[in-house]
């Protein structure tokens, strides 16, 4: 039987601006952190079903080493999570807000660099 997967995530003081507001900073990744904040836990799957895997498996990848999600293995299965309290704690209301500029440029133009 194979080993289970496990991942490396940075505690939670070890999450640095810099690279969350990198990771946040590319239209597809801030709709796979939208489905996140909408949904809860999700196979990693449902964040990009038309996606090639290595694509869906870069910017998640990118995602939980920034410290913006928890991924853990069940099965098969990539279970992918947004780190809420976490972030919250290190840099309170910068998700939300993120997330608002986001929603309101893409109304603004139709779609946020076409991600919409």
């Amino acid at each position: 039987m194979a080993a289970a997967r496990t991942y490396h995530h940075p505690d939670t003081d070890e999450i640095a601006l810099p690279r969350v507001l990198f990771a946040l900073s590319e239209p597809l990744r801030l709709t796979m952190v939208r489905i996140l904040t909408e949904r809860g836990e999700v196979d990693s799957l449902e964040l990009g079903p038309d996606l090639p895997r290595s694509t869906l498996t870069h910017h998640t990848s990118l995602l939980r080493e920034s410290g913006v999600v928890f991924v853990r293995a069940e099965g098969r299965k990539c279970m992918i999570r947004l780190r809420t309290e976490d972030l919250e704690n290190r840099f309170p209301g910068l998700v939300r807000t993120v997330l608002a500029g986001y929603e309101d440029e893409a109304g603004q133009d139709g779609a946020a660099g076409g991600a919409k």
